[in-house]
Order: structure tokens, then C-alpha cells, then sequence
């Protein structure tokens, strides 16, 4: 992605002609400067999807004008569209539990820049890395959950996460099942990182799933959070080859490369306005 200033339009809408040479024509009236433009057609849904990067300063106005404007167009349509300027980066919230692996590949990310967002709070069920949070100077908070507290727990976390002003909440490795309420207040904010090659092995201990099923590959699955466990819809996943001299701990071994360049990867593609949602499905354009 480019460290230049500009808009991102995503939208979908069903299928029919002029939907790309009506935006297109918009744009260029007012003398954009389209910099990258990706399309695709569902020709089961008959559904449409568009993202276009237009060089912001090469329009005449602000985002603000831009979505007035664009709503006449967008209407006849029926888009489904949004407007993003990544001069305002996202807000990412993460909630954390004992492994760090997949915290540490984030931070360094977006210390590097390579990840380009605020890392507005760590949430954690444990106090493990309050230290090395606070060392970047991000606020860590600790909210212990258990079965008696688990209902305030995650009010807690809501609370936090809209005191934050968080746009999005990454889930590295957090060893909880978020509760329905969480996941319906937040739908297609809440990212996931869940260590198999979904739809395989849902739920608790994957890897040990794997290994009893004697399966030749392992992999990682970064998705979208619903109230349905580890069924929502994907952003991206990759996966290893395994053999039978490894043991469980060396699928545990392999699979963490694998969760923190799939989660890392996976927020970058949504941070950057990269992934649309489909149904249950996504297109990520890359």
C-alpha cells in the first residue's frame, strides 16, 4: 500500500452493467486519479464487488463531500458502499490470553510500520505481559475471566473497547470463547486467529485433533468472529506439511510461525479495506 494519501472505495451491489463505468465516470469528472482498481462477480449471487484507490489529493474535496456526492450514484445501484482516507489510521484493540507469539508478530509489525494502525489498548485474562505491553507504551488492562465472572468480564471488555474507540479487535491467541453478545454488537470487527485449517478441528486443542487424525498437512485460519465457534468467514489461511516422525509439540511448534503470519497478514488485509463480506464468505482482494 502506498504511503501517499488516499481514498479507499469498497462496495458490492448486484450484478448489471455500468456499475464500473459509472464510478469510474465519477471519479473521473472531478479529475481523480484511480492508483489501483479491483473488481469481481459472483455469478452464483450475481452480486458485484468493487475497491478503488483514488490519490487523494487529486480530488477537490474531502470525504465528507466525496460520500454527499457519491450517494446519487450509489443509490440506482443499490450499493453497499463505504469510504475510508488513510491519512485516519484504525484503531486496533487486542485481546491476549498466555501464548505471545502471535502479540509479539503484531507489535513489531506496527512498530516496523509495516502494519500501519494505532494500537489503541491490550486486554488480557492474564497479567503474563503487562511488562512487555507497557514497555511499548500501550495501556495493557488486566480482566481476569472465569465461570462466575465471565458476564461482567466481557462487559468489561466492550466498555474498554468503546472507550478506546477501537475500530477493530484482534484476538491473538485469546484462549475464551467471546460471548454471542460480544460477537453480534461487533460484526466483522472482531478477528480471529484459530490454529487449524478450518473448517477442521473447531474448538479446544487442534493440533492434538490433528495429530490423533494423522492428517499430512497442518495450518492456520485468520477469520471473522460470529457467535457460531470458529465458523465465521475467512480472511486467509496457509498451512505446513507434517509427517509421521513429528509429535504433538512440534505441530505446536511449526503451527505458531504459521498463526502469527496468517493473523498479522489477515489484519493488514482488513486494516488496508482489502476484505469484503460475502454471507458467510469473503472476497479479499489482494
Amino acid at each position: 500500500m502506498s504511503s501517499t494519501r488516499h481514498y479507499t472505495l469498497t462496495l458490492s451491489c448486484p450484478d448489471r452493467v455500468g456499475v464500473v463505468a459509472a464510478v469510474s465516470s465519477f471519479i473521473a469528472s472531478h479529475n481523480g486519479w484511480i492508483t489501483e482498481a479491483q473488481h469481481h462477480a459472483d455469478w452464483e449471487q450475481k452480486r458485484f464487488f468493487m475497491r478503488q484507490e483514488v490519490l487523494a489529493e487529486s480530488l477537490p474535496f474531502e470525504t465528507g463531500e466525496f460520500c454527499q456526492r457519491f450517494q446519487a450514484i450509489a443509490e440506482p445501484f443499490q450499493m453497499d458502499w463505504r469510504l475510508t482516507d488513510s491519512a485516519q489510521k484504525k484503531r486496533v484493540v487486542i485481546l491476549v490470553s498466555k501464548f505471545g507469539h502471535c502479540l509479539y508478530e503484531l507489535l513489531a509489525s506496527w512498530q516496523s510500520g509495516d502494519l500501519e494502525v494505532e494500537i489503541a489498548g491490550v486486554i488480557s485474562n492474564h497479567e503474563v505481559f503487562q511488562k512487555f505491553v507497557e514497555w511499548h507504551e500501550i495501556p495493557f488492562y488486566y480482566v481476569p475471566v472465569t465461570l462466575e465472572t465471565k458476564s461482567a468480564a466481557y462487559e468489561k471488555v466492550m466498555y474498554l473497547y468503546e472507550a478506546l474507540k477501537g475500530d477493530v479487535m484482534v484476538l491473538a491467541r485469546y484462549m475464551q470463547v467471546l460471548s454471542a453478545q460480544i460477537c453480534d454488537r461487533y460484526p466483522g470487527q472482531i478477528i480471529n486467529i484459530h490454529h487449524s485449517f478450518l473448517p477442521s478441528f473447531v474448538g479446544a486443542k487442534p493440533y492434538h485433533q490433528a495429530y490423533a487424525r494423522g492428517v499430512k498437512l497442518i495450518g492456520a485460519t485468520c477469520h471473522y468472529v460470529t457467535s457460531e465457534l470458529d465458523a465465521g468467514p475467512i480472511i486467509d489461511q496457509d498451512v505446513i506439511r507434517i509427517d509421521h516422525t513429528d509429535a504433538v509439540d512440534d505441530l505446536i511448534r511449526y503451527g505458531k510461525d504459521i498463526e502469527k503470519t496468517v493473523l498479522t497478514r489477515g489484519l493488514r488485509y482488513h486494516i488496508q479495506d482489502r476484505v469484503l463480506l460475502h454471507g458467510n464468505k469473503t472476497v479479499v482482494f489482494k
